[in-house]
């Protein structure tokens, strides 16, 4: 696989052939502090591991941890802002095999690295196709914290 810094056409201008299979890229990073996994967690998953440093430093992970969510809304925010089409993208069936294979702690900072896994125009719909991407993210000591399979459908330059 070729790894680049990025897609050689801009976010603004990508369209589904500009995504091409064996294609490598990273993006990152955003930094999480202690106040903003309390404040997601207190929000969208009030588990004490998440939300209770003092409880937390007792418990599984040995002190604060983010939640699973908090890190793929991180992963989403990359994701969007250097990954995906601005102009192409149409939507998304979903995601695959959804795996969190380290806690992110205090501090941590993260990035994504996005490898294409196949992109197949629809024989349908010649008007769009489907980007699979491999995603890992990543804490700056380069340990994968997160992986999943995303499906893109994105509209064609070519419209055929």
């Amino acid at each position: 696989m070729k790894k680049a810094q990025d897609i050689a056409v801009p976010a603004g201008e990508r369209y589904f052939e500009d995504y091409v299979p064996g294609s490598v890229f990273e993006y990152g990073s955003i930094a999480l502090s202690e106040d903003e996994i309390v404040q997601f967690a207190e929000r969208f998953d009030p588990q004490f591991i998440h939300t209770d440093p003092r409880a937390a430093a007792e418990g599984p992970f040995g002190g604060l941890i983010a939640s699973g969510w908090h890190t793929a809304a991180v992963m989403m925010r990359l994701f969007v802002d250097h990954y995906l089409s601005h102009v192409a993208s149409m939507a998304s069936p979903g995601i695959d095999e959804l795996r969190w294979t380290r806690p992110v702690r205090p501090g941590d900072s993260l990035s994504i690295r996005v490898s294409i896994i196949e992109a197949n125009r629809s024989r349908s719909k010649p008007d769009r196709g489907m980007v699979r991407s491999s995603v890992e993210v990543l804490n700056q000591d380069q340990e994968v914290v997160m992986t999943l399979k995303a499906m893109n459908i994105l509209r064609c330059r070519d419209q055929r």
